[in-house]
């Protein structure tokens, strides 16, 4: 890696960081550059904006989680139904792992839900970049199921409603755990994912 893009992965790794833990609209430029060791100038080197930024932030999460525990969870190799619960017990090891590293023991709950409450209603451009994530998980869900009805593990649905409600079930219940600061809630509330269904 090289200086210039050691540069551009800090500013974002610190961006993440901040805006998970606290907010969107919290966080300025000024300490996103200060904790990255960075000017100004550097920062605006890469990105021309907040907004940009996050939008980089974004694709940056998306994509880590695509390669990592989502595509375990959703790995074909594992039945469909086994699928769910990786997910769900991958979701419960991440939020605890990040609680214990907090240093006041907050769980961070899911970072695009977390972004998506907070800016869908006053950013077009954030709100259409968190959609096609959130749809990018539906399909996930849909793949699955569509799967396990064909395999006879599931009954007949309604197979792109189910993928879309098991994906709400599922950043409700971290939110749920967020407020409670337990993620404990993840493990006990998700096992009902594989009962969600729109028949």
């Amino acid at each position: 890696m090289n200086k210039e893009s050691d540069t551009r992965s800090r500013i974002l790794d610190i961006a993440r960081e901040l805006f998970h833990g606290r907010s969107y609209a919290d966080v300025g430029i000024k300490e996103i550059c200060d904790r990255a060791g960075v000017q100004k100038g550097s920062f605006y080197h890469f990105f021309t904006s907040k907004q940009e930024l996050a939008m980089a932030v974004i694709d940056s999460m998306a994509d880590a989680w695509a390669l990592g525990f989502v595509a375990e969870a959703f790995d074909d190799a594992l039945p469909p139904l086994e699928r769910l619960e990786y997910m769900v017990d991958a979701i419960y090891y991440w939020q605890k792992a990040a609680q214990d590293k907090d240093q006041q023991k907050r769980m961070p709950g899911c970072l695009f839900g977390n972004l998506a409450l907070e800016v869908s209603t006053r950013d077009e451009i954030l709100r259409a970049r968190l959609n096609a994530v959130f749809a990018k998980a539906s399909g996930q869900f849909h793949a699955t199921l569509s799967e396990a009805v064909q395999q006879g593990a599931l009954p007949p649905m309604q197979i792109e409603a189910t993928a879309e409600a098991m994906l709400a079930f599922l950043e409700g219940v971290i939110l749920l755990a967020k407020t409670r600061n337990d993620p404990e809630v993840v493990r006990r509330l998700g096992s009902a994912l594989k009962s969600v269904r729109v028949v």
